[in-house]
């Protein structure tokens, strides 16, 4: 049967795609989440981004474990399983991760938290790298890239809906609170989603394991030893460990407790006096005097951290690089990272996930600036919602290639199911009882979206030089401008980000032959920019700022756009068809 005869399996597909919400309910919700710990527990920009590093480093040590368990056997895990029964395996371990996060919501202690979500996202982990190739693989794999974004669609569709559930479960109906009104807020809503969610994972683990549609999907085709890829990621994630055991020990060291005893002090003083009509000269003096000194304290605390988290990402780019450049010379023992497409889609997915992610979590902080309309954390919502609801206008767009449409309904669709689209986030957000009017101009940004499409034609290539031009600019301009003009522009990040994992996967994949799991399982791992990105821009926003932090993300896309115009040329390299690239 030709390549052109395949048909869709659309039963399976359909039953896939309900994992796919998970990842995303998860993801967004999240993003709520972060404002709220740093307000209940405390924190600083850095610390409240911990929340992303916990969920996202669980894909990297998730994917990195069964990938050295893997080559030990000489077999693929995955493969061996199946990909039915891993995603599967991976719906099981989510719903401890859920009963973890029960617990941790009783005690109410954030490294509780922190824990909790590293287990979900480590069934997260393996229900990616089994869900990813299992949608390339059930019709055509021309058309996989469309299948996978009917997969981000419905992914989308989680993370529209997963902050207003999660501002329920933590505001109430309430939509105006102040940080010191959050910190005596109960967890006890939490209790009940977690609990909900947990059935969720059950119910779709059942779903799975008794479906007849759905194909085994297993192999055990042996794979070639990769250890020099494995003495890599060892060294790679001994280095990224012993980093960020360097960050966190600063937060514990005698330096920091006393820039701490210094602004619980300030703040002490500074309530006294906010108490008197007006300040004397004297008092003045001595908040000025007070805040220079903890400036002053702070300053090389800061300089210390922000080194070693730089120092995380030249361990990433340079590992990657050394593979890159050593591979060049001898493909012996490296696997799929001999495949130079791989490798910079290696670090197209980390800088990807990481842009996604940080744009997202830093959101929330920075509404509360006066230029962008001084907003409570219970009051986010509505712009988070629509963020990650832009992932979706775009993915359900990037999915319309999955159904046999002729030319008119296509071009039919392409427009009309966007605004489709925009209509779902915005119904959602009135019937959680939240203001959409001052959203109603975002329908600007989504025809923007709709013309690349156009001008993209499905092509990954293609896609990605698009879609990473329009989020570069979007940051440019949101960094550069204020208040609904740089809402606009930050939200537009999230329909640059809608259909470029699918591009940058199949980019990646292209070619891999055997080493096609493998290869999966390595780009899983760099989810990791997800967990690393984000508190970096975290920590660059207690230095300079929130709103400039975002300079973050206009590297992100700066890299982005290279590996749009560098992948294509290495696959014709490769002599792989131009027609394979950008279908």
């Amino acid at each position: 049967m030709s390549q052109s005869t395949i048909k869709t399996n659309y039963p399976a597909l359909y039953t896939l795609v309900t994992v796919f919400f998970f990842w995303g309910f998860f993801a967004a919700g999240n993003s709520i989440f972060i404002p709220f710990c740093k307000a209940f527990f405390h924190l600083d920009q850095f610390q409240s981004q911990l929340i992303d590093f916990s969920f996202y480093t669980a894909y990297y040590l998730g994917a990195l474990g069964l990938f050295l368990v893997s080559s030990y056997k000489r077999k693929d895990v995955v493969n061996g399983w199946g990909f039915k029964r891993s995603i599967v395996y991976g719906l099981l371990f989510s719903t401890i991760g859920a009963a973890a996060m029960i617990w941790a919501v009783q005690v109410s202690v954030y490294a509780a938290l922190l824990v909790g979500l590293f287990v979900v996202a480590l069934g997260f982990s393996l229900q990616q790298i089994a869900a990813n190739p299992l949608a390339i693989n059930l019709g055509d794999p021309k058309t996989g890239t469309s299948r996978v974004s009917l997969g981000g669609g419905i992914n989308s569709l989680g993370t529209t809906i997963g902050p207003l559930l999660m501002a329920y479960a933590l505001f109430g109906s309430t939509t105006s609170l102040t940080d010191d009104q959050i910190q005596h807020l109960s967890l006890d809503k939490m209790v009940f989603l977690y609990a909900a969610v947990g059935g969720l994972f059950l119910l779709a683990a059942a779903m799975f394991y008794f479906s007849k549609k759905i194909p085994a999907g297993v192999s055990h085709e042996k794979i070639e030893p990769a250890h020099k890829s494995i003495k890599l990621l060892l060294v790679m994630t001994g280095l990224l460990i012993a980093l960020f055991v360097s960050v966190f020990s600063s937060y514990t060291s005698e330096a920091f407790l006393e820039v701490e005893q210094l602004e619980a002090q300030y703040k002490r003083q500074s309530a006294v006096l906010d108490q008197k009509e007006a300040l004397s000269k004297d008092d003045q003096a001595w908040l000025l005097e007070k805040k220079a000194e903890i400036l002053s304290a702070k300053a090389p605390i800061e300089n210390k951290r922000i080194t070693l988290l730089s120092a995380v990402l030249v361990v990433v780019a340079g590992s990657i690089a050394f593979a890159f450049f050593r591979s060049k010379r001898d493909k012996e023992g490296w696997g799929a990272m001999q495949y130079p497409q791989l490798l910079l889609g290696m670090f197209g997915i980390f800088a990807y996930v990481g842009v996604e992610v940080g744009i997202g979590s830093n959101l929330g902080e920075l509404l509360k600036l006066e230029e962008f309309g001084s907003l409570q954390s219970s009051e986010i919502a509505p712009y988070l919602s629509m963020y990650w609801g832009s992932l979706m206008i775009g993915r359900w767009a990037g999915a319309v290639s999955v159904f046999n449409l002729n030319k008119t309904k296509r071009i039919f669709a392409l427009v009309i199911v966007p605004f489709v689209a925009f209509g779902v986030v915005l119904l959602a957000n009135s019937l959680a009882g939240n203001a959409i009017e001052h959203l109603y101009y975002y329908s600007i940004c989504v025809a923007i979206q709709v013309l690349f499409s156009f001008w993209s034609n499905n092509k990954s290539a293609k896609t990605m030089i698009l879609f990473s031009l329009f989020g570069l600019v979007a940051m440019l301009i949101g960094l550069f401008s204020t208040g609904m003009t740089a809402i606009y522009a930050f939200l537009a990040g999230g329909l640059a980000c809608s259909v470029l994992w699918p591009a940058i996967f199949n980019i990646s994949i292209m070619g891999l032959g055997k080493y096609t799991a493998q290869g999966s399982s390595f780009l899983i791992m760099m989810i990791l920019g997800g967990g690393i990105i984000p508190p970096i821009q975290g920590k660059v926003a207690d230095i300079i700022g929130i709103h400039y932090s975002y300079i973050v993300c206009v590297l992100c896309f700066v890299y982005l756009l290279i590996f749009g115009l560098v992948a294509k040329k290495v696959l014709k390299n490769q002599n792989i068809a131009i027609d394979q690239i950008d279908k």
